[in-house]
């Protein structure tokens, strides 16, 4: 097994050099990091975590409390989190938790010598954690001093801006309270039809307590008197779920029927592409791994995502 006194030699630098190098600490010239990294892989050196953490009072290691129910958004999480955190020779140590509690639990696992840092995901119940430790990423607290929020309202606003460019003027709006954003989500709806100017509805909105299932039923079934050609919906999720529902109903999607997805777009057999907001994962895991990584020189604060507006290619249908 190799040593890091082979990669010094090999790299012709010292262990001190070798050792900046790996830990991804700076003022380490570009020739020597490349050199250091060359020796490294051809030997298939792998460094001692546990000696590491011991020497650096670091254990490398980022613990993740997904309580995120969406898995197809869960994954995206954990895909970008792990490939930048490996680039900073990090890793992550996953929990699952789907209530405050479960949360709690898991989070008072991982900060008693497992982890340097906490990142919770998703998490649609209040925390009130001031910890400078533990990152929130789109959890309904806003106002931590280290949180990543998602621009909910703007991503509605968004999404009927669109609609209504595409001459789709009787939007519906089914939000499920347990989401967390409902407010956001219809300020931005409010604002958008305020801009276009066309009046607001409330036969057309549903938010709370009221399924998707329930709701379509109910514009379906008033659709003499509430008209409507297209809806919003909170996920991809919920987007599949009312697709299914209203081709069962014979409405055909877009044609009759524009669904748009504010978190999200589908890619499923048999199911149309739809127009959506989607965030970039990448840019929110990119900035979290640059705080981790310099911490000690500046602060998160409490950081907005804007999603992008993501419009299906008619083409390919």
């Amino acid at each position: 097994m190799s040593t890091i006194n082979d990669v010094s030699r090999l790299a012709g630098v010292s262990k001190a050099t070798v050792s900046r190098v790996l830990s991804g600490s700076r003022g380490v010239k570009e020739a020597s990091r490349l050199a250091v990294l060359k020796a490294a892989d051809e030997l298939k050196y792998r460094p001692n975590v546990i000696a590491q953490s011991l020497l650096s009072q670091s254990t490398g290691c980022i613990g993740v409390i997904c309580a995120q129910d969406n898995i197809n958004q869960t994954t995206g999480y954990l895909y970008a989190l792990e490939k930048y955190l490996s680039q900073h020779q990090k890793h992550l140590l996953l929990r699952f938790a789907n209530s405050k509690a479960a949360v709690m639990n898991a989070l008072d696992e991982l900060a008693c010598g497992l982890c340097d840092d906490v990142l919770i995901i998703g998490a649609r119940f209040p925390l009130n954690l001031t910890d400078s430790n533990v990152i929130l990423v789109d959890c309904i607290d806003a106002d931590t001093p280290h949180s990543i929020q998602f621009d909910h309202a703007f991503a509605a606003e968004t999404a009927c801006n669109y609609l209504i460019s595409q001459g789709r003027r009787q939007i519906a709006l089914i939000h499920p309270g347990t989401n967390g954003y409902a407010d956001q989500v219809l300020l931005g709806y409010k604002l958008a039809l305020e801009n276009n100017f066309l009046p607001f509805n409330r036969n057309l909105v549903f938010m709370g307590a009221t399924s998707s299932s329930v709701a379509v039923q109910v514009l379906l079934n008033n659709a003499t008197t509430v008209n409507f050609n297209a809806l919003l919906v909170a996920d991809e999720q919920e987007a599949q779920q009312v697709i299914a529902q209203l081709q069962a109903f014979n409405k055909v999607v877009p044609a009759d029927i524009m669904i748009f997805s504010l978190a999200g777009s589908l890619d499923l057999p048999g199911i149309p592409t739809i127009p959506s907001i989607e965030y970039s994962m990448d840019a929110m895991a990119a900035r979290i791994v640059s705080w981790l990584t310099e911490k000690t020189q500046t602060m998160l604060g409490s950081y907005v995502l804007r999603g992008d507006l993501i419009i299906p290619d008619v083409r390919k249908r």
